[in-house]
């Protein structure tokens, strides 16, 4: 009788993602025999999951592992002797020396429907681009970023109300889904995999905090699309008010009211639903709904414009 052996498995992982794939190996059978992290970012706003405190608390050991390109990393993984490695949103570029360290091969969770948007921030370009459709691939991963062969893919609608935020949390289960999927073919050895053509996708790089910027010359919907993608927990989006950074939390494209001869940036009328703002492209205003001036509390709007007297003819940025 044949004795059963788990696939001995190298998690490398972060986030919410990190902590649902590390949860999905266990449940279908993999043995995972060590996790590697990275700390957090004392910049940002963690509202996610800690992976190393899952896997602490099931007794696995955990690594944190800043520089993949380490060569003590490379012997640590070696040491697991792993027949998979997976990444689930590790921050860091894996080098091939590790990648090869898997006998049965090394698949990375990117959060987009590859080929398009691979890199950096899937989730937020697909919303600053108006995407309104994105999901999450599973695939081998080679020295080029989210180029290796496609094992599967969830497909996961954007609603015009989706933020960064609730696009990720449908990102989430779908990985589930995917996962629950993919795994048992991968322990049996049957799984499929399908080269990606890089020419029909596209690459993103990272975002940081000045990317958020609004360009009041842009049609109304860009700039909502720009909003929504970066609103909390991200940084946000901003203009300038009287050479004062201001931080536009909530935004709405107005529908059907476009403003032609005003410009771009200019307050055209302030009320109990917010400051409306003229947007490019003659084809539509924007609604600034919450707001935050620099060093200020977060308020509504209108608050602020009674805090502050704005009026129309005021122009921001």
């Amino acid at each position: 009788m044949t004795s059963f052996h788990p696939a001995k498995t190298v998690v490398m992982g972060y986030h919410t993602m990190g902590c649902l794939g590390f949860e999905a190996l266990l449940a279908h059978g993999f043995e995972v025999a060590a996790v590697f992290t990275h700390r957090d970012d004392p910049r940002e706003e963690v509202w996610w999951e800690s992976l190393a405190a899952k896997a602490q608390a099931r007794g696995i050991p955990v690594h944190y592992a800043e520089n993949a390109k380490d060569a003590a990393v490379q012997d640590l993984v070696a040491s697991y002797a792993p027949d998979f490695l997976f990444s689930f949103y590790y921050r860091f570029m894996i080098p091939p020396a590790i990648l090869a360290l898997a006998s049965r091969g090394a698949l990375n969770l990117h959060g987009s429907l590859l080929p398009r948007y691979r890199g950096r921030a899937p989730v937020n370009w697909a919303l600053i681009e108006g995407q309104t459709e994105t999901g999450v691939s599973l695939h081998y991963m080679v020295e080029k970023p989210d180029a290796g062969a496609l094992v599967d893919q969830e497909r996961v609608a954007i609603d015009f109300a989706d933020t960064a935020f609730t696009l990720y949390g449908k990102l989430e289960g779908a990985a589930r889904r995917l996962l629950d999927r993919a795994l048992p073919a991968l322990a049996a050895g049957t799984a499929n995999a399908s080269p990606l053509d890089l020419s029909q996708g596209s690459y993103r790089g990272g975002r940081k905090p000045a990317d958020g910027r609004i360009d009041w010359s842009w049609p109304a919907q860009r700039i909502y699309d720009l909003v929504r993608a970066v609103t909390h927990p991200y940084p946000g989006a901003f203009t300038t008010l009287r050479g004062r950074r201001l931080l536009v939390w909530w935004a709405l494209p107005v529908a059907g009211v476009s403003a032609p001869a005003v410009t771009p940036g200019v307050v055209t009328a302030v009320g109990a639903d917010g400051i409306t703002v003229a947007a490019g492209g003659g084809d539509g205003t924007v609604r600034l709904v919450t707001l935050q001036l620099d060093g200020q509390p977060e308020l509504p709007a209108c608050s602020l414009a009674l805090a502050t007297g704005i009026a129309p003819g005021e122009r921001l940025g």
